[in-house]
């Protein structure tokens, strides 16, 4: 249990039934919160909520590409709880090929789940942000993706580096209102879409899954890929008042990978 206190506080977690997310989820009921826990399936929200109890959180199911599913998610956690504070833009997903051999669909997949979903649930949040009138936290989970190029992601590196486009021009739009918005870039962080990546990428360059691996341990500093609390830890550092100077910001938790 860290000090920071988020009680009375609410917050939205897309993406929040795995990985990076669900590490979000249960750092910010650790620390008092209460969460809505977005998924694309009712049932696996319900049973992950189930894990932290009724009283802390929501499960709902949507689509964060699709501006209704997006609607009623924002209407439906402030129904519930009776007001909204966070917004954390966790969802996400990628596939791999050579510029030259991406599908359109594949483009189109990835830009509208990393990218429009973000617009789009930033959007809604912050008009509910604006009738509360007492500000409020956007916190993206982006990628070191969004500040360097790797083979075999062109679609996923466009729209990580789209969304740190974005970050900071909801920063200076929304400054005013106190409404403060940064993103979190990670480095090779240990969930199912990195295994599945590895799979992935070592298919396309001729290795095994267990050669990336190895290839991406010897490029961090710090000697380990790391692992999705490592990331949550810095998301509920930007959602408490500690960040309350901090707007405009794309933070690395890359153990060194990436430093700029």
């Amino acid at each position: 249990m860290y000090c920071i206190d988020l009680t009375g506080k609410v917050a939205i977690v897309t993406g929040g039934t795995k990985g990076i997310g669900k590490a979000i989820v249960e750092l910010f009921v650790e620390s008092g919160a209460k969460v809505a826990i977005v998924g694309r399936r009712q049932e696996l929200c319900d049973e992950v909520a189930a894990e932290f109890g009724v009283d802390h959180v929501f499960p709902f199911a949507a689509d964060v590409s699709k501006k209704q599913d997006i609607e009623r998610m924002v209407s439906a956690t402030k129904e519930h709880f009776g007001r909204i504070d966070i917004l954390v833009n966790n969802a996400g997903s990628s596939t791999m090929d050579y510029v030259e051999d991406i599908k359109e669909e594949d483009w189109d997949s990835i830009m509208d789940l990393n990218a429009k979903g973000v617009f789009l649930a930033s959007q809604n949040v912050i008009k509910m942000f604006k009738e509360q009138g007492e500000g409020g936290r956007i916190i993206t989970i982006a990628s070191q993706a969004g500040k360097n190029g790797y083979r075999c992601m062109g679609n996923y590196v466009a729209s990580k580096h789209a969304v740190l486009g974005l970050t900071k021009v909801m920063a200076l739009e929304l400054a005013k209102e106190k409404i403060l918005v940064n993103a979190v870039c990670p480095g090779i962080i240990e969930t199912d879409m990195k295994r599945i990546e590895r799979v992935w990428g070592g298919n396309l360059r001729g290795m095994k899954a267990e050669e990336v691996e190895q290839e991406d341990n010897s490029q961090v500093p710090l000697g380990r890929t790391g692992q999705p609390r490592d990331v949550a830890n810095v998301v509920l550092f930007l959602a408490s008042e500690l960040a309350s100077y901090m707007t405009g910001q794309s933070i690395n938790v890359t153990g060194g990978m990436t430093m700029n």
